[in-house]
Formats: structure tokens, sequence, C-alpha cells
């Protein structure tokens, strides 16, 4: 295979406007480019994450779904294009199963906190929840559905993310930041 990009700059988009992988140009503000920008950013988060020196088994699950957000915002570049399986989702199921087997139960809400690590996995998850909400406003408003299970990955990443940061402020002894109504 050769090169992706053979130059970094190419000053098309100097205008305020985006290629997106079927060729279309569209503004860099467009709905679909908010959507995609925040799945990178979702990205980016999970790499700061997994930088944090989490636990192997963490770090493999996290590792597949930064492969599996790069192939969701390549689906949403190209409009009509479906990527994300119901086996991807399923995977995800299965993680959080597994995760959450030797938690606790939950009896009052959980500020982000416990471990920086933690921390960054309750910051990825926040953004997940808004790449969902950008995913939902972009097929409502173009009017154009997004991948059948696209929708439900997000939303299942987000509760995986959410169980992963309660482990993960257990590691080492640690333990989650509760929030207290009497405080």
């Amino acid at each position: 295979m050769g090169y992706r990009l053979s130059k970094i700059y190419t000053r098309t988009g100097d205008k305020g406007t985006t290629g997106l992988g079927n060729g279309q140009r569209v503004d860099k503000d467009s709905d679909r480019i908010e959507a995609i920008g925040t799945i990178d950013e979702l990205n980016s988060l999970v790499g700061i994450l997994i930088a944090q020196g989490v636990p192997e088994d963490i770090e493999t699950i996290l590792t597949e779904v930064q492969h599996r957000l790069f192939d969701l915002g390549g689906e949403l570049s190209i409009p009509s294009l479906e990527v994300t399986t119901s086996q991807a989702v399923l995977e995800l199921e299965h993680q959080l199963d597994r995760l959450n087997e030797d938690l606790p139960p939950l009896k009052e809400f959980i500020l982000p906190g416990g471990s920086l690590a933690a921390t960054h996995c309750h910051h990825a998850r926040t953004v997940c929840r808004r790449a969902e909400r950008r995913v939902l406003h972009l097929a409502r408003q173009e009017g154009e559905p997004v991948g059948e299970n696209t929708l439900k990955y997000l939303n299942r990443l987000s509760d995986l993310l959410f169980v992963m940061a309660r482990v993960l402020a257990r590691v080492n002894g640690g333990s989650e930041v509760f929030w207290s109504k009497q405080r």
C-alpha cells in the first residue's frame, strides 16, 4: 500500500469546506463534520486514557474501540455507508457484562474522579454521549438515516466507559467518589 498522505496541507479547506469520503465538499461546520469531529475527539480521549497505563485487559478493549471509532468516522464520511455491525455492539455488551460482574451495585450517583485514569474515562464517556447526540442530530437534519448499529454502538460504548471508570477507580486499592446530597 502506498502512502495515504504525501502532503499534509492541501489548501483545499482554506475557504471553510472539507471533503467527504465520497468526494463531496461540505462546510466544516456542517452537522456531518460536527459528528465526525466529535467521534475523532472521543478517539483522542480514549488514546489519552490508554496512555494512563490502564490494566492490560482494559487497554486491549480500548484499542479495539479506537479502531472501531476510526471506522465509524469513516462510515459517517460517506453518506449511506454502513460499517458498524451488530457484532461490534454485542462485543461491547459482552465486555460491559464482564467488567460489571464484580462491581458492587450502585446506590449513589458517582462523581467523575477516583483516579486520573477513571476521570479520563468519565471524560471520554461524556464526549461519547455528545457524539451520540451529534449523530442523532445529523440523522434528523439530513433526513438520511445513519447506519442501523451506529447509535447502538455509541450508546453501549458510553455505558462501557462508565463501567470502566468504576473499575479504574478501584485499581490499586482506590475508590469511587460518590455524590452526597448531605454535604
